[in-house]
Parts: C-alpha cells; structure tokens; sequence
C-alpha cells in the first residue's frame, strides 16, 4: 500500500545578478580573442533575455560550485528541519567531480546529519528521476520525508578558454537556425541554478501540490546520442569516450570535454520522441486529458522549439492553449535539470495555482532522447 505524497515546500536559487544578452560574452569570454559570429543569431531564436551564472562578471572566478548551489537552495526550503532529514536525492548533469557522487558532496555541504543519499545523472530528466527516487520513497514509507534537487553549473564549462576556435557560416546559420545549435548555441543557452522541492506524507500550507504519478522513458534503444560532452562521436554514431583517446592533449585539441549536440538528430526527433511517441505510452497507463490541465510547464531549450511542441501536442490530440502555458526561459534560461523546480517554484510563488487545478509538467532530453512527464494536483491543506 502507499501514500499520498505532497510537495509541501519549493525554493530556488539563482547565484549573482542576471546577465543580459550584451554582458554574455565579456563574463564567458571569447574564443580566440574574437566575438562569435553566431551569437546573435541563437539569441534572437532562442528567446532568452538574460540569465544567471556562477561567475564574478570581473574575474570570471566561479562564485559557487553545483555543491554549494544546490546546498543553498536546500537550505531556503522554509520550515525544513534539516536535522531531521531523512532522503537527499539530486539530480544533475554538472557534477563538481566525476566522483565522489554529487548528492554525498550536496549532503557534506549542508553538514546535516547521516540520511539516505541517491544522486541522479542524465541531462534535464537527472532532476525528474531524483524527484521520482524521493516521492516513491515517500510513498513507500520507507522515507517520511525528502528532499529532491536539480541543479546546473554550465558556465564553468562553457567559458571561452575551453574552446577551439570554431566558427560558423552566418548565411548558413540565417537559413537554417538549427545549425546554429552546435557548441556556440549551447554556449549562448546553458545557465546556472538549482531548484529543491520537499516532500512530505501531509500536505501544508495554503496550496499544496499533490504528486499524482510520475512517468519517464528512454528511447536510447531507436536513437544514438545526440547531446554529449567528454566524448566524441564516431562516423556511424556511437561514442569515443575521453579514456578511449590517445593522448591529454588530444582531449584539449578536439574540446572533448565541450558539450555538444547533433543538431541533425535533435532537429529531427525531438519532437517525434519526446511528445508524439512518448504521449501514447503514458496516455495508455494514465487518465490523461489534455481539457483537464489547468498548467502546463514545458521544458523546452530554446523558443525555436515553442511552435514545434504545440504541433507535436497536436499530432497527438493533446491540445493545450497557449494562456494555461507557463515557462520562465526568458528570464532564467535553460538550466536543464533545474528548470522544471524553477518554474514549479515560481509559478506556485505567483499565487496563482488554486485548489482542485491540474498541473502538467514535461521534460525533454536530447542526451539520448527520454522523455518525462509528471502530474501534480493543487490542494488545499
């Protein structure tokens, strides 16, 4: 048997004052010492106004580490005794280190004492599945209270001294935006933050939201990789790891540890997988009803994508209009694994969930195609 399981607390953390489309590339830097000729090209298409980074805007020294990030937002739950925390579960595709284990470095930095610790990796669904590991340990019983995180720390990583010069065609780039989603897009896209939801058997406050089920889906059996970093792609798709290299500095040469994307595959499939092949398997095990959400929190990249999800929302029969559509993209940015925390905690801060409304959250991941969607109900305690 389980139990009903709520989140009964959400908070966020966005390090340092947002920075806007024109500050971007003196905080990042250049690559090569020259601007880059696709950067207001992906801005315009992107639709992101500013973001936030873990850096000093002067020095370009990381302010925080994902650690320290997610530890903050953890500590902004209000009313969360940490004293008595049972479950960490956190979710990420930035780790810090490739080891130890994010989660136990979030658990050391919140120095609270011994509790179960789970650490998701992945890309934007890490922060989904460590959301599912703490409500299904809830539900069980074998928690009676969690905290699930996502959090991101790209700019340390995207920073332009970490890149070879590449360039690209901006007549191509204006005819095909896509094109443009190679590494300079991802450079012009990724943020930092992290999101924290606490979950309890009981519902408090106000409004509370009630998880009513959680599903997500690989589809790494039909696709190769798409998104990818620490790696290289070979010429029939599968992955050269960087302990496959010859040499150090090959690793340097090739930006290996650059984050990428095949913008071919991700133009292609994105959509198809992670909406009109994904809706169908969950619509076959829930009672799903597109007239019956009240919210609907997508997580897509990039504005480009707007139009194309609602297609894909159509093909499926699962229209949703537009004005129950929320997202925070244009003033947070993407920060993968966090951003579904991000808008969840947000929109439910804006006070305008009431009791009884539906919330639909998805998730997209392009790493290697999985697809999340997670249902909550508004109630009132």
């Amino acid at each position: 048997m389980t139990r009903p399981v709520f989140i009964r607390g959400l908070a966020a953390f966005l390090p340092g004052e947002p920075v806007g489309n024109d500050q971007m590339e003196a905080v990042l830097g250049q690559v090569d010492g020259r601007p880059s000729r696709a950067r207001r090209l992906v801005l315009r298409n992107n639709g992101i106004e500013q973001r936030y980074y873990a850096l000093d805007p002067q020095t370009g020294k990381p302010t925080h580490n994902n650690a320290q990030l997610t530890a903050e937002a953890v500590r902004r739950l209000e009313g969360l005794e940490l004293d008595r925390l049972e479950l960490l579960a956190c979710g990420t595709s930035s780790p810090d280190q490739l080891m130890p284990s994010h989660g136990v470095m979030v658990h050391g930095d919140l120095a609270c004492p011994p509790c179960e610790v789970s650490s998701s990796a992945g890309v934007c669904v890490a922060g989904v599945t460590a959301l599912n590991y703490a409500y299904m340990s809830v539900a069980l019983g074998t928690a009676d209270n969690a905290v699930a995180t996502g959090s991101e720390i790209a700019s340390t990583f995207m920073q332009g001294k970490y890149f070879s010069g590449e360039s690209a065609d901006p007549a191509a780039l204006e005819a095909r935006p896509e094109l443009a989603f190679e590494k300079d897009f991802l450079r012009w896209m990724l943020s930092d933050g992290a999101g924290a939801v606490w979950l309890s058997p009981e519902a408090d406050g106000p409004v509370s939201l009630r998880i009513d089920w959680i599903e997500q889906r690989s589809f790494a059996n039909e696709l190769p990789a798409c998104m990818y970093a620490g790696a290289r792609k070979r010429d029939d798709g599968t992955l050269q790891g960087w302990r496959e290299v010859d040499s150090m500095q090959e690793l340097v040469n090739d930006s290996l540890f650059a984050v990428k994307q095949d913008v071919r595959l991700l133009n292609e499939h994105i959509v198809e997988y992670t909406v009109e092949h994904m809706l169908p398997l969950v619509r076959a095990r829930r009672d799903l009803d597109a007239g019956q959400v009240d919210w609907f929190l997508p997580h897509y990249s990039s504005r480009y994508f707007r139009d194309r999800l609602a297609e894909g929302l159509r093909r499926s029969d699962f229209e949703i209009p537009r004005e129950r559509w929320f997202t925070n993209l244009p003033w947070i940015g993407n920060v993968g694994s966090a951003s579904v925390y991000l808008m969840l905690e947000e929109l439910v801060r804006s006070g305008r969930v009431r009791p009884g409304q539906t919330v639909l959250c998805h998730v997209p991941e392009s790493g290697r195609f999985s697809s999340a969607f997670i249902k909550l109900t508004a109630v009132a305690s």
